[in-house]
Order: C-alpha cells, then sequence, then structure tokens
C-alpha cells in the first residue's frame, strides 16, 4: 500500500509550542515540553478577563412596599430592559422596534406576558415538561399592559413595537401583573422608541372600609375591592375593577387615592433614564399634508354630513353609503393622479367622518341614531328562551343582541388553574363567543382570542360577585356567551344576559347584575392638548366608541359597581370627568334592570324540567374503592350507562345528575354496589343467588345475603319456590326484620298490593287506643277476643260486632274526636296551592321590592312591598301570608293575612 503523504497542517505549525504543554514519547520516556510565560505565570496567558456590567439602580416605596428598578444587568441588546423588583417578586421587560415598510395605517403593538414555572421552584405538569400556548392569565396581564401604553405613542407612528415582560421569581405575595406595567414603563423610558410617558400604575385594596396600597395577594382574598389604576402625572390612562357592589361614592374616593400613589412610580423612571436613557430617534411618521387633507375634507364632508343627519339609515346603510362616498372620491383622485391622496384616503375619510359626527355630538347634542345623550336604547329580555338546558336567556339593547347559557357540573369540573398567584381552580366561568357573523362578515374561528377572553373575564368579574357561597352552592358553572348580533358594548350585554340565565338556572343571586358603556366627545386646544369642551354619551354605539375618546363599561347592581374596565384613545383623560361618568353610567344601569327584573326577578325552582341534581354522599375509603373499580373501571361504566357524574373526595362522593331520573339511576347503581344502612320497612332491589326448598336467597345492598322464605313470596300459597323464582331473578324486596341468628329477613309479598297482608313500616308503630266497653254486651265481647288471641296466638283479628243505641253512638262519637291525632300535613307544591289558599311562609331572602318566601316543599313565593308596609323583615321570620295570584312564569305571589 503506497504511503499516504500528509500535508503540513497550517493551524498546527503556526501554533506555538510554549503557550501548549504537549506529551511526547522520546526514547521510551514520558515528559513534558517547556513552557514559560514572560511574566513567569504559566496561567496567566489563559486567563480570560473579567467582565464589569455597569449597573443603574433606583429604589423607593409605595404602600409600606419596598421597589426597585434596575437595568445593565440583564437582557443589555434590549433597547431597553428593566427589571422591577418588589421584596422577592422580580419582573423583566424589555422593548424592542423595527422600522416600517410604509404600508400599515396602525400601530403594530405587541405585549407578550409570560409565567414560566421556574419563577416559583416547579417543573411543569405536561407531557413535554415546558410550557405551551400562552395561558388565560397570561393574555389578561398583557392587556393589562398593552391598554395604558398604546395611547402615548405619537399619532402617525407605525413601527412594530414588541414589549415582553417575564416573571424571573415570584414568592406568590404580589401579583406580578403591576410590577410588569411599570418594568413596561420604565423600558420604554430607557429605549430610542418615542413615547410619551412615562406612567404609573398601582393596585387599591380595601378591607373592612380601609383602602390599602399595593395589597397582598392573602389581603385581597379578603379585600371587596381590587382596583388596578394606570396614569400620568395629571391623566388617567386606564382603570380595572373587580368589586363586591361598591358604591359609586367609594369607588371615587379609591381613584382619587389611586391617583398620587401610582405618581409615585414616575420620578423614579425619569431619574432612572436620566442615568442610562438612550437619545430618541426620529422616526419616519406617516402623516397626511395639510393640503392633501382639506382637498379629501372638500369632497367628503358634505355627503358625510348627509348620511347622518338621514335618520332612515341602519349600521350597513350607512356603512354601505360611507363606502360609496370614498370610492367617488377615489375616482377622482386617480383622475387628477393624485398618488398622496390615494395612499392615504381611507384615514383621510375616516378622520373627516369622526370631525362630523363629534362636532354634531358636541355643537347639536344629536348622536348617530337620534338618540338623547343620556338615552338608553330600546331593551329586550327573554329568559327560559332554550328550556332544555340548565338555563338560557336572551338580551337586545338596541341592535346588540347577546345569547347566554348556563350549564351546572360537579365540583370536580371546576377549572383548575396553573398560574404564580391566586387561587389553584375556579368554580365559576363565562366563556365569551364573537363569531363573525355578528357583524356580517367572513372569518376563521382559531384559538384564543385576547378580545375574546378580555370580554368575558369582564363579564365575568361582574356576575362572581353575586354569586352565593360555595357551601351553599356547590355547583360548578359555565355561562356561554354568545355574540348574535353586535353594534356595541357586548360585553355588557353578556353581563344582563348571563344574569337572567343565571336565575333561570335556579341559582340564588343575591341581586340581578347590568352594565352599559359611557363614552366621551372632547375637544382639546392644539397648542396645550387641554379638553376645552366635552359630552358624556351614555349606552354608545359601534361607531360611536370608535369615534370617541372613552369606552367606560361599567357593570353592577342596584347596590353598587362589581366590574368596570375603562379604555381610552388620547394621551389621558381627566379623572374629574372620569369621576362625572359613574352618575350617568349608574342612571343607565336602573333602567335596564327594571327591564330584566320584570322578565325574571327570583330564580326558578327546582321543578319537574330537565334541571340538574346534586348530592353529596358519605362512605368508607373501602365501600369508595369498591365503587371506583379497578382504575376507575368501574366508575366510568357507571357514568357510561347512566348519564351521570360522579367525583370523589375524601370519604364522600360528589352525584350530579342531569335530572331527577339520572339521578335515580346513579342511586340505584350505587346501592346496589356499595350498599347503604339496613332498615326494617326499606325496600332494595337484590338479585336471587340460591333457591332451597324453604326459600330463597337473595343478594342484595352491596353483597348482603337475605333469606326471603317461601311464606313471603306471594298473598297466595305457594307450593314450590322456583314456580315465583328463577336465579338471576332481579327483585324488589322489603326487610321485615333480623331473626334470632342476626340474619335479614326479606319479603316479597310486603311489596304487592292487595291480599290483606301486614304492613311493614320503617317508623315505630303506634298501638291504637280502645275506648271503654260501654255495655256489658261489648265487654263480653272484648273478654272474648282476648281469650281467643292468647289461646291461638293470632297476629291480626276480626273486630267484634257491637248493636249500640243512638245515644251511645254520639257518645262514643264524641270521644273518638277528642282521641283523634290530627294528620301531618303533606307539604305544599305547586300543584296543589291554590288562589285564595293560606299558609305559614318563612323570610328566605330580602330583596329591594320584597321577599322571597319559602312556603315549603321546595317552593318559593313572592311578597312585594306595598306602600306603608312593613320593611323591617329578617331572614328565618316567620309570616302567615295568603296566594292572591302567579305571575307569568307560575311563581306565586303571596299577600300578608291580617292578624
Amino acid at each position: 500500500m503506497a504511503p499516504v503523504v500528509g500535508k503540513a497542517n497550517p493551524f498546527l505549525a503556526s501554533m506555538l509550542w510554549r503557550r501548549i504543554k504537549l506529551r511526547s514519547i522520546v526514547g521510551g520516556r514520558l515528559f513534558h515540553s517547556p513552557a514559560q510565560s514572560p511574566a513567569g505565570d504559566p496561567e496567566a496567558a489563559t486567563m480570560a478577563g473579567k467582565k464589569f456590567l455597569e449597573t443603574f439602580t433606583e429604589e423607593f416605596e409605595i404602600g409600606s412596599r419596598k421597589i426597585s428598578l434596575e437595568t445593565g444587568k440583564i437582557a443589555r441588546f434590549a433597547n431597553g430592559s428593566v427589571v422591577l423588583a418588589m421584596e422577592e417578586t422580580k419582573v423583566l421587560s424589555t422593548v424592542t422596534s423595527a422600522k416600517s415598510d410604509g404600508s400599515r395605517d396602525f400601530l403594530p403593538l405587541t405585549v407578550d406576558y409570560q409565567e414560566k414555572q421556574f419563577a416559583q421552584g416547579v417543573i411543569p405538569n405536561t407531557f413535554m415538561r415546558r410550557e405551551g400556548a400562552p395561558k388565560e392569565r397570561e393574555l389578561l396581564c398583557g392587556r393589562i399592559i398593552d391598554r395604558p401604553i398604546r395611547p402615548l405613542f405619537p399619532a402617525g407612528f407605525y413601527h412594530d413595537v414588541q414589549v415582553m415582560a417575564s416573571v424571573l421569581s415570584s414568592d406568590g405575595k404580589q401579583d406580578p401583573d403591576v410590577l410588569a406595567a411599570n418594568a413596561t414603563s420604565a423600558a420604554l423610558m430607557l429605549s430610542d422608541i418615542p413615547w410619551g410617558g412615562p406612567i404609573g400604575v398601582v393596585r387599591i385594596g380595601r378591607i373592612c372600609g380601609q383602602f390599602i396600597v399595593n395589597p397582598s395577594m392573602d389581603e385581597l382574598s379578603l379585600s371587596d375591592l381590587n382596583l388596578v389604576y394606570a396614569c400620568t402625572n395629571d391623566k388617567t390612562l386606564m382603570i380595572d375593577v373587580h368589586a363586591r357592589e361598591v358604591s359609586e361614592k367609594d369607588l371615587e374616593a379609591a381613584l382619587r387615592l389611586a391617583h398620587p400613589e401610582a405618581v409615585k412610580y414616575i420620578e423614579p423612571q425619569m431619574r432612572l433614564a436620566a442615568k442610562a436613557g438612550k437619545k430618541k430617534k426620529e422616526y419616519t411618521l406617516s402623516m397626511v399634508s395639510k393640503e392633501t387633507y382639506e382637498k379629501v375634507r372638500n369632497l367628503a364632508e358634505s355627503p358625510i354630513r348627509d348620511v347622518f343627519t338621514d335618520p332612515t339609515y341602519g349600521k350597513f346603510e350607512r356603512g354601505e353609503a360611507l363606502d360609496n362616498i370614498t370610492k367617488d372620491i377615489k375616482k377622482i383622485l386617480e383622475e387628477e393622479s393624485d398618488e398622496e391622496g390615494l395612499k392615504f384616503l381611507p384615514k383621510t375619510v375616516d378622520t373627516v367622518r369622526k370631525k362630523v359626527v363629534r362636532g354634531r355630538i358636541i355643537g347639536e347634542g344629536l348622536r348617530v341614531d337620534g338618540r338623547r345623550l343620556d338615552e338608553v336604547r330600546p331593551v329586550h329580555c327573554e329568559a327560559g328562551n332554550l328550556p332544555v338546558l340548565h338555563g338560557s336567556s336572551l338580551f337586545s339593547r338596541g341592535d346588540t343582541q347577546v345569547l347566554c347559557t348556563v350549564t351546572l357540573g360537579a365540583p370536580g369540573e371546576a377549572q383548575r388553574l396553573d398560574s404564580l398567584v391566586g387561587p389553584s381552580s375556579k368554580r365559576f366561568m363565562l366563556h365569551y363567543s364573537f363569531p363573525p357573523f355578528s357583524i356580517n362578515e367572513v372569518g376563521k374561528k382559531v384559538g384564543l382570542n385576547r378580545r375574546e377572553v378580555g370580554h368575558g373575564t369582564l363579564a365575568e368579574k361582574a356576575l362572581v360577585a353575586v354569586l352565593p357561597p360555595e357551601e351553599d352552592f356547590p355547583y360548578t358553572v359555565r355561562v356561554n356567551s354568545e355574540v348574535m348580533a353586535s353594534d356595541g358594548s357586548t360585553s355588557m350585554a353578556s353581563v344582563c344576559a348571563g344574569s337572567m340565565a343565571l336565575m333561570d338556572a335556579g341559582i340564588p343571586l343575591r341581586e340581578h347584575v347590568a352594565g352599559l358603556s359611557v363614552g366621551l366627545v372632547s375637544e382639546t386646544d392644539p397648542s396645550t392638548g387641554e379638553i376645552t369642551d366635552y359630552r358624556i354619551v351614555t349606552d354608545i354605539l359601534g361607531l360611536e366608541d370608535h369615534l370617541g375618546d372613552m369606552d367606560f363599561k361599567i357593570a353592577g347592581t342596584r347596590n353598587g359597581v362589581t366590574a368596570i374596565q375603562l379604555d381610552i384613545k388620547p394621551a389621558g383623560i381627566p379623572l374629574d370627568i372620569i369621576c362625572e361618568s359613574l352618575e350617568p353610567a349608574y342612571k343607565g344601569r336602573l333602567q335596564i334592570l327594571d327591564h330584566m327584573e320584570r322578565e325574571i326577578n327570583v330564580p326558578r325552582t327546582q321543578d319537574g324540567r330537565n334541571s340538574p341534581r346534586i348530592l353529596n354522599l358519605k362512605y368508607s375509603n373501602d365501600a369508595i374503592r369498591r365503587l371506583i373499580g379497578p382504575l376507575g373501571a368501574l366508575k366510568r361504566k357507571i357514568e357510561e350507562e347512566t348519564g351521570g357524574r360522579i367525583s370523589v373526595n375524601d370519604g364522600s362522593l360528589t352525584i350530579v345528575a342531569k335530572n331527577q331520573s339520572v339521578l335515580d339511576k346513579l342511586l340505584e347503581k350505587i346501592d346496589f354496589i356499595v350498599g347503604r344502612e339496613i332498615e326494617k320497612g326499606g325496600v332494595y332491589k337484590g338479585v336471587v343467588s340460591s333457591i332451597k326448598e324453604y326459600g330463597a336467597f337473595v343478594e342484595f345492598n352491596g353483597g348482603q345475603q337475605g333469606l326471603l322464605h317461601i311464606s313471603e313470596l306471594s298473598h297466595e300459597p305457594v307450593s314450590r319456590v322456583s314456580d315465583v323464582l328463577s336465579v338471576g331473578q332481579v327483585v324488589n324486596l322489603m326487610c321485615i326484620g333480623l331473626d334470632v341468628r342476626g340474619n335479614i329477613n326479606l319479603s316479597l309479598k310486603a311489596t304487592l298490593p292487595g291480599g290483606g297482608s301486614k304492613t311493614y313500616s320503617a317508623v315505630k308503630e303506634q298501638t291504637p287506643m280502645k275506648s271503654k266497653p260501654v255495655n256489658n254486651v261489648q265487654e263480653k265481647q272484648e273478654k272474648e277476643k282476648k281469650d281467643d288471641k292468647s289461646t291461638s296466638g293470632s297476629v291480626d283479628g276480626l273486630s267484634p260486632i257491637v248493636i249500640r243505641s243512638a245515644a251511645e253512638c254520639d257518645e262514643e262519637e264524641k270521644s273518638a274526636a277528642l282521641r283523634k291525632t290530627p294528620k301531618a300535613k303533606s307539604p305544599i307544591d305547586a300543584k296543589t296551592l291554590k288562589i285564595g289558599m293560606e299558609l305559614t311562609g318563612k323570610v328566605h331572602q330580602i330583596r329591594a321590592h320584597g321577599l322571597v318566601l319559602d312556603l315549603g316543599g321546595d317552593l318559593r313565593g313572592m311578597y312585594r312591598f306595598e306602600n306603608g308596609s312593613k320593611r323591617d323583615f329578617e331572614v328565618g321570620d316567620e309570616m302567615r301570608v295568603k296566594c292572591y295570584s302567579f305571575s307569568t312564569k307560575g311563581v306565586p305571589v303571596m299577600s300578608l293575612v291580617q292578624q
């Protein structure tokens, strides 16, 4: 084989042998080639230099919490990056920007918020052991960051901007969402992106009437207010509220406390930006020239005004007319070859339309649809429109229409939450859906939509405040809100429809909840940006939302506010205007509540329709193991056969059935497998396991054996047991007692009608009272009867026939009447209750306009307060009432009986 001639490796040839310790073999000896360093230290030449990271920090205190802002150590390549820490919770926020290609006419701002499980020292419990798609909470926290920073970007800035906020560590004491929003504001201040900040974001809670700034998660669980407030130095940017019927006066006090506390975040950001911030770059803004705007305005203003002054136009007719105006102007610009005008034509026409609509509202007080500024659109309410479901309702306000359905489930079906803070599950869910057909468009339904998640959560927060406590109502509740038509504020329509659907499902809500949206149209001074004139608009349309300055969604009961969401378009609105908007929102909410209460004002009773049933049973762990079976196979089989669901807890079973018939099937299966306490007189279902000459042995009640004697087979004589029973036959039997050895004796004939047989009862038998003989003939008959019983040992005997005079009969009837024990009346129900019937009811709930009465037998009635009537009732008070009518939904209406 020819030798291989290798070329010299230039890399090896250029290496300095003195810089590398090589082991060489020469003459069979192993040695190190000499290595020397000019400094005399052989390791000094191989050591890397130490890099020093220049960091900048600002520390301050808000609401007894120490907070720090730090930059320069982490994410140094980002345009701006800040780590905000409060105690042991740290959040990193970064911002980056890209150049625009000039094809957009909007700001492509993306906000991503991430909560990875490493922040609390946990490995994700997923198959891949890593985080997947954004969770619902992450989308909601991203909206908390997005909503206050978006209005502060300059007009015409259409460059891509991305915000990424990540939780680095969490001690579970603080919610990181507010920290992420403040860190994002600081990162934008450090970057070269043009932005009109900084902003401050703060959370306010209230416990026992005392407001708390930056409350911990434990404090929030006790608080009746969760307010997130964002602002600049002098204007409000964003409000998000979850409350338990907080009055408008208390809410205004919380807002006025939150503003100065949020401003405390601004000064440290300014100091940090002065030390480490970048110089703002000169970005190209896509702005329409004054000449092009005036040209398009002269062509479009008059026909647009004609469209908005014509009351015959509806939503889609108005949109079609505006499209035709745009097409006509486009033809003119094409003839003139005006490229700039064609490029900015849609944006310019929209600006002219905005000016026309806003000018009519401020100058003339006229809205798009001709309503007054404080007028609510016509309302239509319908509850129980889908009777097969657990609960349903249809709510329409103007052209906006929402269908809500309610589904009840077992406690084990509660949604599991995988978040760093907050509860691990929730039993009330509201899922909002906005299909494309609701606005007559074509589109795809893919994945979680940020807008749908946000609107659904707002409606969920509004309704959860009036739900009964879990110990009184253990169901898991899911509300589906399906938008059928949209023309403004579908989230508030979901609140109204959801409240009616919950009552239709029989859920005892404390009060009805309604909501509507309040808008703002203002004029500003171009030189200072201050508002010179404004109008507050109640129940805004979709177009008024688009062309206005504010979308202020407020939901609540007659007693107070339960949820708020404020979004604005300008760079802030004075807090005084925000507080002024609470009053018209309250008046409009009362109008809607009147319509809802006329449709349904008390929860439906659990009548014979398809209302679900839930039952909690206590069993030993051995019995539960028998019911579940190997790997849960027996439990799944029972659920498949019956259609019900079984949830297993420690020592208890929770059974949820679609209706009463399904519940009966479930209980029958469970009793057969697990069994229940044997009672004399109880009826059980069993299977004949063996047949003997003297009777049959029956397996029942979870594997127990009982003897069915041949004498207990039928009222008629039976010669052979096999003539009546066969092995494997399923029969209903009554327990008639235990023999001397403790064996269970069963009877078949006791469950059969007729035959004059003795009847066994689970209740204690009462010995009938015997009257004293009234003459010698009766005394003699009684003596003979006793002698006959003593000699024959018979249990049942025939009553003697006694001939009495008329006077003796009258005396006997009187004495019998005195001895007669009154029978317990059967509980009243909806079928037996008649108009004019008097009965005693207990106060079950106290409402604003009357009482909900417990009439017994799961029957509820209502009593309306009258002028001058007594109003100092308490829950549990008994009162004598009389049924004088029924409502349209079959609820009995009661009146007080004068004592």
